[in-house]
């Protein structure tokens, strides 16, 4: 793919195991292409909120919301541009620096999801809700995803809501995040098959779940 060095922008854990498989932590111009082309398509007028737009009905108004895996800020900046709280927070430092440019209305950190610790980062304030949008948990590794499940959900208030997208057939899937739910606190409250609510089904190819959070994961 390419010979660039990884870019660890966070300690790694004490095995010394990867815990990001996102290649612009290889490839800053990979990050850089990211970041460019969602502005090419914000540019365009193509829509860019459909999951943020759902965020915003789970919340309450002026919500505390952690925008997880935040990449290039769209989600989060729409968010805050609503009138929400907004952190997100993201292991590519270069899309972090892409979101503090383009809306500076929210918080934007530099953290890796397996360990996070937004109380170490001056944010110790729990969330109302939290956000991992797209197919952010196909880039942790896959013995650390049921972690990072966890260290979002404890981040939100019991009652919170965790809201996850992701595939249904490969990748970080649907049954795997049933797996991992009791573990981290959560139950299933809502599944659709699009961010737009379409209804889910078993041949759908996309999940889009509803997370609550019952108590404080471990």
């Amino acid at each position: 793919m390419n010979d660039h060095p990884y870019r660890a922008p966070v300690d790694p854990l004490p095995d010394g195991t990867p815990t990001s498989l996102w290649p612009g932590l290889r490839d800053e111009e990979h990050s850089r292409w990211y970041a460019a082309r969602f502005r090419e398509m914000g540019r365009r007028g193509e829509d860019l909120e459909g999951e943020s737009r759902l965020v915003d009905v789970l919340a309450p108004r002026g919500a505390r919301l952690l925008d997880a895996g935040c990449g290039p800020g769209r989600h989060g900046g729409h968010l805050a541009r609503l009138g929400h709280r907004v952190v997100g927070i993201d292991v590519d430092p270069v899309l972090v620096a892409a979101a503090r440019e383009d809306h500076p209305g929210a918080t934007w950190l530099v953290g890796d999801l397996t360990t996070l610790d937004l109380a170490a980062q001056g944010e110790g304030e729990p969330f109302d809700g939290a956000l991992l949008a797209g197919n952010v948990l196909d880039f942790v590794p896959e013995e650390h995803r049921g972690g990072a499940v966890r260290r979002v959900a404890a981040h939100v208030r019991p009652g919170g809501f965790v809201l996850v997208g992701c595939r249904v057939g490969r990748g970080f899937t649907s049954a795997d995040l049933d797996a991992v739910l009791p573990g981290a606190g959560l139950v299933l409250e809502h599944r659709f098959a699009t961010w737009d609510l379409q209804p889910w089904r078993p041949g759908s190819d996309f999940s889009v779940s509803v997370l609550r959070v019952l108590g404080r994961a471990s």
